[in-house]
């Protein structure tokens, strides 16, 4: 009777993380793939909270990857002005722009920004970030407890490393790629 009950609290215990795990992974869809996305919501769960809402909301669809640097990161998630979609679609101002909700505030931890962690881009005011996030392609340690990383590429990062590259100084990408779609598991 005893190992019957082990064995059932070993059983309900994997069966809870499975459920946890696939509560917290993403699914990027690119015209290169799809890319898989693990999120770190004991890490940063307000950002992780927000990626998620915006995601299944369907807000990230059709937003272009506006700055992408070369060995460093591809940066996407202007839902106000960089959605192909919408009537406020403005390449010269993607970038600038974030959804209707608030600011969050900073959530720095000891996550590194190595290749493939998903991190909240923002303006030089550590809380500003709101919708917009980058994906490193290379380590970027300068970036570390500096910028709020909440997830990371646990597959296909090969296809985010084909995305279209732009100005080697600016990033700004002319004829970016764009997200087809981003949601929950």
């Amino acid at each position: 009777m005893r190992k019957l009950t082990y064995l059932l609290i070993l059983i309900y215990s994997l069966s809870s993380i499975h459920l946890m795990s696939k509560e917290n992974t993403i699914i990027l869809k690119i015209k290169y793939g799809e890319v898989i996305i693990e999120l770190f919501p004991d890490k940063a769960p307000n950002h992780v909270k927000r990626f998620k809402e915006l995601a299944n909301k369907g807000q990230y669809d059709n937003v272009v990857f506006h700055r992408v640097i070369e060995g460093f990161m591809a940066q996407t998630g202007d839902v106000k002005f960089g959605n192909t979609n919408s009537a406020d679609f403005n390449l010269s101002l993607a970038g600038t722009g974030g959804s209707d909700l608030p600011n969050l505030k900073a959530e720095f931890s000891d996550v590194a920004h190595t290749r493939g962690v998903l991190s909240a881009a923002r303006s030089a005011d550590p809380n500003s970030a709101n919708s917009q996030f980058f994906i490193c392609f290379e380590s970027a340690p300068h970036l570390d407890r500096q910028y709020s990383a909440f997830g990371k590429v646990i597959k296909g990062m090969e296809f985010i490393d084909m995305i279209k590259k732009g100005d080697p100084n600016s990033g700004a990408v002319s004829d970016p790629d764009k997200i087809i779609s981003l949601r929950s598991k």
